[in-house]
């Protein structure tokens, strides 16, 4: 993968951590698996892209990042299980 193209997945994944920082602020209760999930697809996007254009720095706060978003999607699916039909 091309530098060039790296940086797109990285500016994807940007926009997607974004969004969902803005989607948590503005929604009075936010659906978690809509904020989890497009936390940890974004942090997807940027592990990629750092991968090719390498910070080291940057690379272990995507896999925290990814890490946070796991156990809150995992805690909300926990939730759901719990709750009577």
């Amino acid at each position: 993968m091309s530098p060039e193209t790296a940086n797109y997945f990285g500016f994807a994944g940007m926009a997607c951590i974004i969004f969902a920082y803005g989607y948590m602020t503005a929604k009075k209760e936010p659906n978690p698996f809509v904020q989890h999930g497009v936390n940890l697809l974004g942090a997807a996007l940027l592990t990629v892209s750092l991968l090719v254009n390498t910070n080291p720095a940057s690379l272990v706060l995507e896999f925290f990042w990814a890490a946070i978003a796991i156990y809150g999607l995992a805690r909300a699916a926990l939730q759901r299980r719990r709750q009577p039909a």
